[in-house]
């Protein structure tokens, strides 16, 4: 197994060999290693890492899945929210965040009633033991993910939104329905 020299860092372009370098034991590393493709590849693989990390970080600490934990701080944040427009702040299916406050209301965390002047619609409440869990699991509730795209400008956001829009369009296994899927469910 060849060794690279000198000190290197994780997802630093820096670290890699360059193009075509004899490395250790006259190993040739080939030109393909070093493409813009693969360095975004790598970049995929940090992301992908991070969330998933987070996401282990929040069910470890409170047994809830990052969903769920990030459904209990919105309903935290707006007492009395419907499902409806819960499904729309976390901008997922309507049946994806009904079946999330089920399990909420299942596991006393929130609490649902059909008080107020329709008493057809349900407005959901933030329960003590659903604020005891937000108080420890770290943040952000949103997800890690979530939370750094909402922190970039928007010229970058366009140019990103632009970009993945061409990448999923080569992509032939893309399923329309999983944009509205939690990346903690995927």
């Amino acid at each position: 197994m060849t060794k690279p020299r000198g000190p290197r860092t994780a997802g630093s372009i820096s670290s890699m060999p360059r193009k075509n370098e004899r490395v250790a034991n006259n190993t040739l590393i080939l030109a393909s290693a070093h493409t813009d493709a693969a360095m975004v590849l790598r970049c995929f693989r940090q992301v992908f890492n991070a969330v998933k990390s987070h996401f282990q970080q929040l069910e470890k600490r409170s047994g809830l899945g990052g969903a769920q934990i990030w459904a209990l701080s919105v309903i935290q944040q707006h007492p009395g929210i419907g499902a409806g427009a819960l499904a729309q702040a976390m901008d997922i299916h309507q049946s994806t965040a009904s079946n999330m406050v089920k399990l909420l209301v299942e596991r006393d965390l929130v609490e649902a009633s059909k008080s107020g002047p329709d008493r057809r619609s349900v407005q959901l409440t933030v329960l003590p033991a659903g604020k005891k869990i937000l108080k420890t699991v770290p943040g952000p509730f949103v997800g890690v993910l979530p939370d750094a795209l909402e922190r970039l400008d928007a010229r970058t956001l366009k140019n990103l939104r632009r970009d993945l829009a061409k990448l999923t369009s080569l992509i032939q296994q893309v399923d329309e329905k999983s944009a509205l899927i939690p990346l903690s469910e995927l």
